[in-house]
């Protein structure tokens, strides 16, 4: 997840090991807000019982999801939580996207990440704290305005501490409704596909005829909430809700808005990033067809059209000077000097130690090893579009798909310089996010409310092109990593020291979970003025492929099997050990493959969601193609298998893109790649064929999104190096010469 103002916060809550408690402690949500939320975003004959369901009287209920869709399921997968605990009718189940407004703040998304940073879950909440604990979320919440999509968190956060909670709370409102009007006890009613049923006398209502008394009660914090044992919609793979609305071409993105007396607008910014604009003279474009107005930015010019066509060859005639800001001249090449010298500096930051550290390096053998990743571009399908209206009477209106609504409001309030209630924003399905479109990020917002302020009264649509889109994204950092690890007379290590570079501060992810006494991690930050910010897996994908290489070459250094020598050293990491198991026996691992063939290992840990995958590959005339991925998943459980499955195939594609292929290199200050045919994703053609086996545990639910990108790589990488003896230290492996004699 980014680094942004909420989580900047809400990390700082969590290392502080404390809750900051509001004044009042509501045992669910305060009465006042549902009476909001039905003002702002209950239809005709529907009333919010609670936070993320309202009812309808002719029994529909719709569950409210705090959160963007950008293709990953959860608006399946997280009604699918809800209507379980409601012991909803599936058939009967709809799903809205929260409205932009503070009363949807996702409390529970803060919660479940402050908790998972402290290593604790749900039930380390003492029942008399839970609604006070509820509350404190829920505010800060509100004051952050957070309704971020991101760090696969949807599921394990919002829908472990915020969907059943509230589907369960909302069954047990609907049974005291009905028990109040049959003068009995609640505890002799029973719910069963969106009815109350008393059982003695199998008198029955519908949640529909019941919401109304329902929702005058107070929504429990602490409600009863099934075991896994009495699932009938969680575990299922129903079929996704938003899928029929995209395939039939319905779903409304960005690019499909359309507004009355709509205009267009293409942009073109400094290609030296932090430049400023100088000058520019627009009259070559002024009086042609279709130009309505050239808008001079900071550090981008904009044309404005009654079409995107005619905007983008203006602006693309246009000769813009720029102050590149001292940084016009930096190149690949110097980056990479910096990083590397930066690790041979005194002025390296401990990270973590364990054992005896460094000192223990002279009890073995020496190996060591140096590896590298490139910037990386998010490369949606869909580039960076919003559209932004400006109104004369200082109200504003947009339109845009981002991984946070409410966020994206205060943000443009914020650059439009309004207070919140006079900003309409209005969340739409993207295609594609990665993080891109996380808090931090929206330069492609400000934009837009800058372009629309400089001409009131019209919505303007403004679309960066592919090559504006791929040279002024938020890359994943460029990051070298200096191993040095001793092995034992049998081959095992006695110790583990990684020094890393970063462009923040210390990376959690590079912490291994192998067994291994003696320990020493220290980072080196090297600021760059290229912008960086959250891709998919975020500093796992990186460690992902640095630390899985690393044991693999320690491994092949002790002559032993990959898998194997994985295996001693997860003895004391059951979950590890049952995924690292499957993964080698649904794969075959050790049975002989055809000529230029090899297998590669990778298992990783990120988001609460261990993946191991076996890569397959075939060399041939240098060519390298990745025939199979088998991998397996523990997820604690998965709540749509069919669901995480994509997910985590759709981890293997973009993260196999990265490993092939994916390089964002810098020269003279700018970014030289500018559209799909310089920075190649895996084709139909090139995609392997992939098996997923999902592992059931009694661990707290994973995140499905990411987890699959970081252990594809090595995986590949392993494979190579089995293949031809050459070790793949840095990416991507379009740059290394793969013709090297078979082993």
């Amino acid at each position: 997840m980014a680094s942004t103002r909420r989580m900047i916060l809400l990390g700082g809550l969590g290392a502080a090991g404390a809750l900051v408690v509001g004044a009042v402690a509501y045992v669910g949500w305060p009465r006042n807000n549902i009476v909001e939320a039905d003002a702002l975003a209950a239809g005709p004959n529907e009333r919010f019982i609670n936070n993320w369901i309202k009812i309808a009287q002719d029994d529909t209920v719709t569950v409210v999801i705090p959160h963007c869709d950008m293709g990953t399921g959860i608006y399946t997968a997280l009604p699918q939580m809800a209507a379980e605990e409601l012991d909803a009718d599936w058939s009967k189940v709809k799903v809205e996207a929260a409205p932009a407004d503070a009363i949807f703040a996702n409390g529970p998304l803060g919660e479940g990440f402050i908790l998972s940073t402290q290593g604790m879950t749900d039930k380390d909440i003492p029942a008399f704290a839970r609604g006070l604990v509820s509350n404190t979320f829920r505010t800060i919440a509100s004051f952050m305005d957070l309704q971020v999509t991101g760090g696969s968190s949807a599921v394990r956060a919002t829908g472990v501490y915020g969907m059943r909670i509230a589907g369960a709370a909302a069954r047990e409102m609907l049974v005291k409704a009905a028990a109040a009007r049959w003068n009995v006890d609640p505890s002799a009613c029973v719910t069963r596909a969106n009815r109350v049923i008393h059982t003695a006398s199998n008198r029955s209502f519908g949640y529909g005829q019941l919401v109304a008394d329902a929702a005058t009660y107070s929504p429990s914090s602490t409600p009863q909430l099934k075991p896994r044992s009495q699932y009938t919609l969680v575990g299922k793979p129903i079929a996704r809700v938003d899928i029929p609305k995209k395939v039939n071409g319905t779903t409304n993105y960005g690019l499909d808005v359309k507004q009355p007396d709509m205009l267009y607008a293409a942009i073109r910014i400094s290609p030296v990033f932090g430049g400023k604009l100088k000058s520019v003279d627009s009259s070559a474009i002024d009086h042609k067809r279709g130009i309505v107005k050239t808008v001079r930015l900071d550090d981008a010019v904009v044309v404005i059209a009654d079409r995107f066509w005619r905007a983008r060859d203006a602006v693309a005639a246009l000769d813009p000077q720029w102050d590149t800001n001292g940084n016009g001249a930096v190149t690949s090449a110097q980056i990479d000097a910096r990083h590397n010298a930066a690790l041979k500096s005194d002025d390296l930051k401990k990270d973590i130690s364990k054992g005896d550290g460094p000192d223990a390096l002279n009890r073995g053998r020496l190996i060591e090893a140096t590896y590298n990743v490139p910037y990386l571009s998010h490369a949606p399908m869909e580039p960076m579009n919003a559209t932004a209206l400006w109104r004369s009477d200082g109200t504003l209106e947009v339109w845009s798909g981002t991984q946070d609504g409410l966020g994206s409001r205060a943000f443009c309030a914020k650059v439009a310089n309004l207070p919140m209630d006079k900003v309409t924003f209005h969340l739409l399905p993207m295609g594609g996010g990665f993080g891109r479109r996380l808090p931090g990020y929206f330069n492609f917002l400000e934009h837009a409310v800058r372009t629309a302020q400089a001409l009131p009264g019209k919505p303007i649509k403004l679309i960066w092109t592919r090559d504006q889109d791929m040279q002024h994204d938020y890359y994943r950092p460029n990051v070298t990593s200096h191993f040095r690890a001793a092995l034992r007379p049998n081959g095992m290590p006695v110790a583990w020291l990684n020094d890393y570079t970063t462009d923040s501060g210390a990376n959690s992810e590079a912490h291994i979970v192998y067994d291994i006494d003696n320990q020493a991690l220290r980072t080196a930050k090297v600021e760059t003025h290229i912008p960086t910010g959250p891709w998919r897996s975020v500093e796992a994908s990186w460690h992902g492929f640095f630390i899985e290489t690393f044991v693999d070459e320690l491994a092949h250094a002790a002559n032993i099997d990959p898998v194997a020598y994985r295996r001693r050293l997860l003895q004391h990491e059951p979950r590890h050990l049952a995924v690292l198991n499957t993964v080698a026996e649904k794969a075959e691992w050790g049975t002989p493959l055809g000529p230029n063939r090899a297998r590669g290992v990778a298992i990783f840990e990120c988001f609460q969601t261990i993946v191991a995958h076996v890569a397959e590959i075939t060399l041939s005339g240098g060519t390298l193609k990745v025939d199979r991925v088998v991998t397996a998943v523990d997820a604690g459980m998965a709540v749509n298998p069919d669901g995480m499955k994509a997910q985590i195939e759709g981890g293997i594609i973009y993260g196999l893109s990265a490993a092939l292929n994916g390089e964002i290199t810098i020269d003279k200050g700018a970014v030289v790649q500018a559209n799909f045919p310089d920075y190649e994703v895996v084709r139909l053609a090139d995609c392997p064929q992939i098996e997923v086996h999902l592992l059931t545990s009694d661990a707290p639910l994973g995140g499905a999104g990411e987890p699959g990108v970081p252990p594809l790589a090595p995986a590949v990488a392993n494979a190579v190096f089995a293949a031809t003896g050459q070790r793949i230290r840095s990416l991507p492996l379009k740059n290394h010469n793969l013709t090297v004699a078979q082993r």
